[in-house]
């Protein structure tokens, strides 16, 4: 019969030993026992069985932001879009309700995905809320009255200029608009949009827009209209990342980048380009990113973004054929860019009713940088059956990538989807369009929008 103290030895000499087993495999075999951070684990789910933040909303993706994260007194996520009857809605979606409160800022203005809205949100927690008819006057911004609160809003004002078209051209409205606020510059507003002469257009409010400086051309092209992405640091630097022209009309595009500080444009590495004083300016200036002609293909830029350094990272769609939609990242390390191919897209996601060409061959699906860390991209691209929503990750500028499935066994399209700026833990990161009526053109759509929360699930009652 053992004694009570050999037991104990034992139970001690096992442990002992099992201790240093474990520790040998986990040194010796590290990718045995390595397991994503748990916020990577995502269970897939159909695209309709998340949560609607509408049931009938769309947006493009040049107009920007399309949704924001702000902690007051409340901790809300407020997301706009525009409807298929044209009307300009805002929600505000409160983290701990969870409840969803929203308003519509201006009812049937053009049923048009270009006409989304954008959201500034300002020092005060105000909402400051941006939107226009496509290539039409005027642009509108509205305030809401108090902060935090989308249920009232002072009257509706308008940008007072814009720039003109050059001789013989038409007039080409506003489109667009992406507000940026600097505090190092005395919370100075940066209004951008795509103006009268179809080029990058911005004017300047130094009083939460009270008055506006006149529009002045920010970037000009040979091949007529460029398309822009901003982002701001929302202290000192707004950078951006754009095309030369739309791909439909410039068989071989380009993408170039420029950043703005200090009065002035640089490149990546910091070269000074030109002074504000100097603008516009040219894309041949600016830092080319992606050579088309050296590629063979045309581009569409999607995204920039800035990582823990500053530096620059984008996200965009390299198009060797209409029917062979390709995305890339680029990203700069401090001294020279990275670009790498992510994965096929598939072709264009518009509905082509039978007999038609496609007037929007170009239209990818859609990918998205997380602007609180640019190595995570949400994408869009084809599952079976349905094109579908994934977060890739990428830990060396790009070269490689790990994938986890947001979407799958989808019975409608997943689209275009928008990362929310400065995103909480226990709130919505990723948005979506998901295609439950149509998407014929951007002008003829019927969709939902989507966040990554399941929807509820109803547990049937027991019968007895």
């Amino acid at each position: 019969m053992e004694s009570q103290g050999s037991k104990v030895n034992i139970k001690t000499i096992l442990s002992v030993i099992l201790g240093v087993l474990c520790w040998g495999l986990i040194v010796t075999q590290p990718a045995l026992l390595w397991t994503a951070p748990p916020q990577e684990h995502i269970a897939a789910r159909p695209g309709q069985a998340y949560k609607n933040v509408t049931p009938d909303g769309a947006w493009c993706w040049f107009a920007d932001p399309r949704a924001v994260y702000y902690e007051g007194k409340s901790k809300r996520t407020y997301i706009g879009w525009v409807n298929h009857t044209g009307d300009i809605q805002i929600a505000g979606y409160d983290h701990e309700s969870p409840h969803m409160e929203v308003s519509t800022l201006h009812p049937a203005l053009q049923a048009d995905d270009h006409a989304n809205p954008s959201i500034l949100i300002l020092p005060d927690g105000r909402l400051m809320v941006f939107y226009s008819p496509h290539s039409r006057d005027p642009m509108y911004y509205r305030i809401s009255k108090s902060p935090e609160n989308i249920s009232s809003w002072e009257p509706q004002k308008t940008i007072p200029t814009n720039t003109r078209p050059e001789p013989n051209q038409p007039y080409l409205g506003f489109t667009y608009p992406h507000p940026c606020r600097l505090t190092a510059e005395n919370n100075r507003i940066y209004l951008f949009w795509r103006g009268g002469n179809f080029k990058p257009t911005f004017a300047v409010s130094d009083n939460a827009g009270k008055s506006w400086t006149k529009a002045r051309t920010l970037i000009t092209s040979d091949y007529h209209r460029p398309y822009i992405k901003y982002a701001s640091d929302g202290v000192s630097k707004i950078h951006l990342a754009f095309t030369d022209g739309h791909p439909r009309r410039a068989a071989q595009n380009n993408i170039y980048y420029a950043c703005y500080y200090n009065n002035a444009f640089h490149k990546a590495d910091g070269t000074k380009i030109k002074n504000m004083s100097k603008l516009p300016l040219k894309v041949a200036e600016t830092e080319k990113v992606y050579d088309g002609a050296s590629h063979q293909a045309r581009s569409w830029v999607w995204d920039v973004a800035f990582d823990d350094n500053g530096y620059p990272v984008i996200a965009y769609a390299s198009l060797p054929e209409e029917t062979d939609h390709r995305y890339r990242y680029a990203r700069w390390d401090g001294k020279k860019w990275h670009d790498h191919e992510i994965c096929p897209a598939g072709k264009w996601f518009p509905q082509t009713p039978p007999g038609r060409k496609e007037p929007e061959p170009h239209y990818s699906a859609g990918l998205i940088l997380d602007h609180s860390n640019p190595s995570r991209v949400y994408l869009s691209r084809p599952g079976k059956g349905a094109f579908e929503i994934e977060k890739w990750i990428t830990s060396d500028f790009g070269a490689s990538w790990k994938t986890i499935s947001i979407t799958a066994g989808s019975r409608y399209h997943n689209i275009r989807p928008f990362v929310v700026r400065n995103h909480a833990a226990n709130g919505p990161k990723v948005l979506w369009m998901n295609i439950s009526g149509k998407y014929i053109n951007y002008t003829d759509f019927n969709t939902s929008i989507k966040m990554d929360i399941p929807a509820k699930q109803h547990k049937q009652k027991k019968k007895f």
